[in-house]
């Protein structure tokens, strides 16, 4: 028989609030973490607005100290925060630093979609290319390799199973949550942390700006720039910050009595393989379709069960080809679909996080009951109101019994995650 695995921790490290109970009122109230950034203006960035968390308020700021990695890569420091929040939340203590136990049912898988970028840019290549090697201390690589989140948290809370690193571009959230919860199936671990998370840094944003896949038009008004599903969306909005769960087999949570908030019915992860009119920058909708399809086979939940998408639109020329694919995938339109936002009109584009966040943000909307504004659409794109009706996408908080959530990821090299979450 399937195991069942749920989620019983979150943490959030967000552009609009750091930590659980912060961003859940931000998002209730539709506020925008989205700023102008002068560093950006100054180094003749086209999108000079983005999304960055301030952490200095969390509470675990003290262990990252402890621990030394106060200079270490955003992705790491994000990670770290965010995880101890959901280990926390999910009612387990981080062991003392001396104990000897090892805790080998516990595995991590924390991802990025640029990983260490900032530390490289910032201090590995001119310390390297001016000959000051000794600058850079012996800590160097465990701050700034890719696994260099799961290997240090690992290291906190005495972890032993799996400890890795994956990247997906923007479907990397998303396929880490969907990698821990396969490896809990499969009977060879029992909770895994999982998640991802990008850092803000010039150098991890000019690629984009370079493509000029990222809005030009509000720096004057950054708030306005995030626009998914609307008419004049014009580019997404870069964002940073780290979205971690805990998840585990339903035994072992009934067995500690944690709480529960949600299950984790199915999953797939595919690829559209660049033809068909999938690109490496955009999706093949036979793909899309084939992913949403697996998924929900997988789920074992009917078309008509989904109550809410939590939707990747990013404020792009993707976003109606989204809505197309999920119309047709269910063969539900109009009023008949699902109720749709995204998260990105308030945090922007969080690169590989984004799919943890907007799970995050998904459960938590399951949990209070309610759906979150989608916030600049009041011009939704003539595409996307051909087949949905307006009401499905909240442009202010709306109550709403949630019983049943997708949630997909798609990104870069034409690749899709989706996952089905239901209360339980």
């Amino acid at each position: 028989m399937k195991k069942r695995v749920v989620v019983t921790g979150l943490g959030i490290v967000a552009p609009n609030g750091t930590g659980k109970e912060k961003f859940l009122d931000s998002i209730q109230k539709g506020i925008s973490g989205i700023k102008f950034i002068e560093e950006l203006k100054n180094l003749n960035f086209g999108c000079q607005i983005g999304g960055v968390p301030d952490y200095t308020d969390s509470p675990f700021l003290s262990v990252v100290e402890k621990y030394g990695l106060s200079s270490a890569s955003k992705t790491i420091i994000y990670s770290v925060l965010a995880a101890l929040e959901a280990w926390r939340d999910a009612g387990i203590e981080v062991p003392p630093w001396d104990s000897p136990d090892v805790d080998y049912d516990t595995g991590i898988i924390i991802g990025s979609g640029i990983g260490s970028v900032d530390i490289f840019c910032e201090r590995i290549t001119p310390l390297t290319q001016t000959g000051r090697i000794k600058k850079l201390r012996s800590t160097i690589v465990e701050h700034a390799m890719l696994s260099g989140p799961s290997a240090n948290l690992a290291g906190i809370l005495a972890v032993g199973n799996q400890v890795s690193f994956n990247s997906s571009a923007c479907s990397t959230g998303t396929e880490s949550i969907i990698n821990g919860y396969e490896r809990i199936l499969s009977g060879k671990a029992k909770r895994m942390i999982v998640g991802a998370a990008d850092a803000y840094s010039p150098f991890c944003w000019s690629g984009f700006d370079a493509m000029r896949v990222t809005t030009w038009k509000h720096n004057d008004a950054p708030a306005s720039g995030s626009r998914p599903m609307s008419a004049t969306a014009s580019g997404f909005v870069p964002g940073a910050g780290a979205g971690i769960l805990v998840i585990e087999e339903l035994e072992t949570a009934l067995q500690r009595n944690a709480r529960i908030y949600a299950e984790i019915m199915g999953c797939h992860i595919n690829a559209g393989g660049q033809r068909n009119g999938g690109t490496m920058s955009a999706p093949n909708p036979e793909g899309v379709i084939k992913c949403l399809h697996k998924t929900i086979e997988d789920a074992g939940v009917s078309n008509s069960e989904i109550d809410y998408i939590c939707g990747h639109l990013s404020s792009t020329m993707a976003d109606p080809i989204e809505i197309k694919n999920w119309a047709y995938a269910l063969n539900r339109k109009g009023n008949d679909f699902p109720y749709i936002n995204s998260l990105k009109s308030m945090i922007g584009h969080c690169i590989g996080a984004a799919g943890s966040m907007e799970t995050i943000s998904a459960i938590l909307q399951m949990n209070h009951g309610f759906l979150h504004p989608s916030l600049n659409c009041e011009d939704i794109h003539p595409e996307i109101s051909e087949i949905i009706d307006e009401e499905k996408i909240p442009h202010t908080l709306k109550k709403l019994n949630i019983n049943c959530i997708a949630k997909s990821s798609f990104g870069f090299g034409d690749v899709n995650a989706c996952l089905i979450l239901k209360k339980i």
